[in-house]
């Protein structure tokens, strides 16, 4: 049984001045920032192209590798790099050759045309969400391993400086993509957002240089358990042959996540959190995939979607993000979700209004702010209620299980957001309502629940 004490506002706060707090924000940032990638640069560049929003949006099908990272976790865990490894650790070297992989990528991305390579150009963005996706898993691994198992109080700061940092990568990022690629395109460059993407390739290198600064704990006694583990299933299958090695390697790597998540919470149960982790951000999924497109067909220019929807957004983020863990730690990760699922709801209709009254700063301002915030809270409650339910045992598989199966409902669902669009003949206003409408099956999920968890808190 996990119990979380609850602490007074010092005490929170003062968590956060912990050193380790900002190697875990530069891990957020790091995660964060390919996002921005194949989100609202791949987007806009499409866009831009004369692609249609259905294309658009089918394009972000790339997104659903991030549900399936979960089925290479273990080889995360056990692989190791050739030099990287042993030069700079296991974690460090996993994150800096995914980051190699994504620069490749951002070279290619420079030199071609998505007119007459448009499967090329979306392959290249497959490649870059894979690599994303895999560095994920040990982003939050390393993040996992900064703070010991008894720092109750320096996990939870944890968890909201992870997202702090996450979005700081997303928004920050996005100001600098948008920024780069309109004064490019202003000073006459023809293909300013292939130069954009080099740009960024030079801020991905910054990241790698940051990267050497996070501590990396070693861990001596990790592949030692992993054997351990191995041979006890080999020994219970009766023989020593290659056949079961790779039974027991497969059974002790992936299987033994799965049936402790379930032996632990009952099957029914298990189920009914299954269903709500993937349901929850679905609706935010929808709006956030469109957003940039609408904000665009509205009239906003990048430069306006750059100060109000990334810059205003990331200051927000940040000071609500860090709110949001206070209000997680004090009244409790349940009812934290089921306001969160609220004000998702609430503040995709400002957006409706912002709709049907046509374009306006103030509004545009408003809804965008209002929205972050509502984002920054659900995400810090998330995260919360994932990371009290995973079995220490198998923090990082069972960690990236729950968060893939969230991204899946967020990537496959939302990949038709375009094609919503087009089949309501561009009437935004309704699109908005239904995305706030798509939140109340996964609040029906948890208050099923919400009784039979296996969560106490204090």
């Amino acid at each position: 049984m996990i119990e979380v004490k609850k602490q007074t506002v010092s005490e929170t706060f003062s968590v956060y001045f912990d050193k380790r707090m900002l190697r875990i924000l530069l891990l957020g940032a790091i995660s964060g920032f390919p996002w921005v990638l194949i989100g609202s640069s791949l987007s806009l560049w499409l866009k831009e192209d004369g692609l249609s929003r259905s294309a658009i949006g089918w394009a972000g099908l790339i997104f659903a590798v991030y549900a399936f990272n979960y089925m290479w976790a273990p080889l995360i865990d056990r692989l190791q790099i050739p030099y990287l490894t042993k030069k700079i650790g296991h974690r460090r070297g996993w994150i800096v050759l995914m980051q190699l992989s994504i620069l490749i990528c951002l070279t290619m991305w420079s030199i071609i045309n998505p007119s007459d390579n448009l499967a090329l150009v979306i392959t290249i963005g497959l490649i870059i969400a894979i690599s994303s996706a895999t560095q994920d898993i040990t982003v939050d691994a390393l993040r996992i391993e900064q703070i010991g198992e008894n720092e109750s109080q320096s996990m939870a700061a944890g968890a909201a400086m992870a997202v702090v940092g996450w979005w700081s990568g997303y928004k920050l990022g996005g100001v600098i993509s948008l920024f780069t690629a309109e004064y490019f395109e202003n000073i006459g460059i023809a293909d300013y957002w292939q130069t954009t993407f080099l740009i960024l390739g030079v801020v991905v290198i910054l990241m790698n240089i940051g990267l050497m600064f996070v501590h990396e704990p070693i861990s001596l006694n990790r592949s030692q358990k992993q054997n351990e583990t191995d041979q006890l299933i080999q020994n219970k299958l009766g023989s020593q042959n290659i056949l079961t090695k790779v039974i027991a390697w497969l059974s002790g790597t992936i299987g033994g996540p799965v049936i402790s998540f379930f032996k632990k919470n009952g099957f029914s149960i298990a189920l009914g959190i299954l269903g709500f982790v993937f349901l929850f951000k679905i609706g935010e999924a929808f709006l956030g995939r469109m957003s940039v497109i609408f904000y665009k067909e509205i009239g906003f220019s990048k430069g306006d979607i750059a100060i109000y929807s990334k810059t205003l957004g990331w200051i927000t983020t940040v000071i609500f993000t860090l709110l949001g863990g206070l209000f997680v730690i004090r009244s409790g990760v349940i009812k934290a979700m089921f306001l969160a699922g609220i004000l998702m709801a609430s503040t995709n209709l400002l957006f409706t209004a912002l709709a049907w009254t046509g374009k306006s700063e103030l509004l545009f301002a408003f809804a965008v702010i209002f929205d972050d915030i509502a984002a920054a809270f659900a995400t810090v409650a998330f995260v919360a209620f994932i990371s009290l339910l995973v079995d220490r045992t198998y923090t990082a598989t069972q960690y990236a299980l729950l968060a893939s199966i969230g991204t899946a409902g967020r990537t496959t669902l939302a990949s038709s957001s375009g094609a919503l669009v087009d089949w309501l003949n561009g009437d935004w206003g309704i699109f908005f309502i239904l995305t706030a409408i798509m939140v109340i099956p996964s609040l029906i999920c948890l208050w099923i629940i919400k009784n039979k968890l296996k969560i106490s808190e204090k």
